[in-house]
């Protein structure tokens, strides 16, 4: 079948309430992604053209949010509103003015089944060609169907109809088969039946699987793809599937990186979200959180308890344990940490050494540049070759703006000093330990800010005579 005659509408309009939540369901998070994102990548990948949304509770919120995560869309993706809300069949029955002209197949989902895979809408599609079937959808057996609309039968394992859990009968009730919510029908179909569906049940709501039914009393074929795997076309409703739906998609994400070259030492514990992107030969060891779009380069080890936000991490880097990088830029043969902290907007150029704990803040690090102990480098442009001693600090604020501090190639600055921004340190300068500078240096200078040290002969032995004589007394 050409996914070109295809459209899809998703549905993405309930108010989820469930989760307890001020979010919208569809926005809940899925390894990074809103939840409703997925089965738009679905459609997308298999080349579906014209992509409908079906948005209500928080719409505005929904697409807004929508449009930031699918910048490059390879579908025409257009939103209708449902209002009021009253029912799946009455969300589907808004799209029908987006699809107006159209004359070929519409694939119905949910924005709530975010572990739905292209190889299974294709075997739905498969078997609605084979079967030649008037409408198709995929079902599942499950071990508690309480909730889920139940797949009917007949004593020849047909299709009768789909009967939603408050109005179904006692024995309705403990069949284990249930419906997904996931439909293929032809759009003529589809939208006439739309029309005739009544609201004569325990909601009081238009129910879209009534379809079903519909099509079995027209004498039109129905066929249900019933899936091996419940967990992959489950709806998210509440917190613990929202947790066992992330479950399964990081071990998803995870064994897609080890099958690409990546070593994980304990993949169970390794938190990488959907758009990172890590290349071969590189180790992630327990209880690292790689999230956003982060890149981590070819043959990096990131050691444990790191979290990358955001951020670039380039060839044959380093990130030592415990360290958290933020919407940052690292170059190659890097080294960072243990336990060191980049705040947004900082670039650590190739073969720098940032130590255990340092602090760095919207800070350009020139190649080769160390600092290696317990620093704070803020607003600052710190050239090729520089050395920042343990206990330097950049200040700069002066309590209303922030300043900038530049130290040119090769300077020096010794531990424990202080550079009060704006400020600039000359090239090969020396900043002489426990300096407070406020004034430029130039380059090829020393620059010393100290009290004259001061020598009291005797004084400890005195102060213990002191000492001594308190005790006695």
């Amino acid at each position: 079948m050409k996914t070109k005659e295809i459209a899809a509408v998703i549905m993405a309009a309930g108010l989820g309430k469930r989760m307890k939540s001020d979010i919208p369901k569809v926005l809940h998070a899925v390894a990074g992604k809103p939840m409703l994102f997925y089965p738009i990548e679905v459609v997308q990948s298999l080349g579906v053209k014209k992509v409908v949304v079906i948005v209500g509770h928080k719409a505005d919120e929904v697409m807004n949010t929508l449009k930031s995560e699918i910048r490059n869309p390879k579908s025409e993706i257009q939103y209708v509103k449902q209002e009021p809300q009253l029912g799946t069949g009455h969300a589907v029955l808004c799209a029908e003015g987006a699809l107006k002209h159209w004359k070929g197949n519409v694939l119905i989902l949910s924005g709530d089944v975010p572990l739905i895979t292209k190889e299974t809408i294709h075997g739905l599609l498969d078997l609605h060609t084979k079967r030649n079937a008037a409408i198709s959808f995929i079902s599942a057996i499950v071990g508690n169907p309480s909730g889920y609309g139940r797949v009917v039968r007949d004593k020849k394992n047909k299709v009768v109809k789909i009967v939603e859990d408050k109005d179904a009968s006692q024995k309705e009730k403990r069949i284990s088969e249930i419906n997904t919510g996931i439909y293929f029908t032809d759009a003529s179909f589809l939208f006439s039946g739309l029309k005739k569906i009544k609201k004569e049940n325990a909601q009081g709501e238009y129910y879209l699987p009534d379809l079903i039914e519909m099509a079995v009393k027209q004498g039109k074929k129905v066929a249900a793809f019933t899936h091996i795997n419940a967990a992959e076309v489950m709806g998210i409703n509440n917190r613990i599937e929202l947790a066992e739906a992330n479950e399964e998609m990081r071990e998803r994400l995870n064994n897609g990186l080890m099958l690409s070259g990546v070593t994980l030492i304990a993949p169970d514990t390794a938190y990488i979200h959907k758009d990172v992107r890590v290349g071969k030969d590189t180790t992630i060891y327990p209880n690292v959180f790689l999230e956003g779009a982060t890149t981590i380069g070819h043959g990096c080890t990131i050691e444990e308890g790191c979290k990358i936000i955001n951020s670039t991490i380039g060839d044959n880097s380093i990130i030592k344990s415990h360290s958290a990088i933020e919407s940052s830029m690292i170059g190659h043969d890097v080294s960072i940490g243990p336990f060191a902290r980049l705040r947004p907007e900082c670039v650590i150029e190739d073969k720098a050494r940032i130590g255990n704990f340092v602090e760095i803040k919207k800070s350009r690090l020139g190649k080769g540049t160390k600092a290696n102990h317990l620093s704070y480098i803020g607003d600052a442009i710190i050239g090729e070759d520089v050395n920042i001693g343990a206990g330097v600090i950049t200040c700069n604020y002066d309590g209303v703006k922030k300043h900038q501090t530049i130290i040119e190639d090769g300077a020096f600055i010794g531990s424990d000093s202080q550079l009060v921004a704006p400020v600039k340190v000359g090239k090969n300068a020396y900043i002489g330990s426990g300096s407070t500078i406020t004034k430029d240096v130039p380059a090829n200078s020393l620059a010393l800010s100290r009290a004259e040290q001061r020598i009291v002969e005797g004084w400890v032995e005195k102060k213990g005579m002191k000492k001594i004589e308190r005790q006695k007394k």
